[in-house]
């Protein structure tokens, strides 16, 4: 799976993680630094299960629980239409 952000979807990172900016409707979505972690990997062109095991080496959470909660953003993600298909 490669995630890619939506072409009107910029982000920035800050001393709490990233921020997704939605361009077209002015929305933004704070991402934790496990989020941001995730996405940054998923962007870069890992796989959920790689952004998973990263998650899991540089914080205190499970691979299993990682995975999940890699999976978990994308489809938030997707709804939110930060994604592109």
């Amino acid at each position: 799976m490669t995630l890619r952000l939506h072409a009107e979807v910029c982000t920035a990172d800050t001393d709490y993680g990233t921020v997704l900016l939605d361009q077209r409707t002015g929305a933004f979505w704070q991402l934790n630094p496990t989020a941001a972690l995730a996405v940054r990997r998923l962007l870069d062109g890992d796989t959920p299960e790689r952004a998973a095991a990263a998650m899991a080496s540089a914080f205190d959470v499970g691979p299993d629980d990682a995975l999940t909660d890699v999976l978990e953003l994308v489809d938030q993600l997707r709804a939110a239409g930060l994604v592109s298909p």
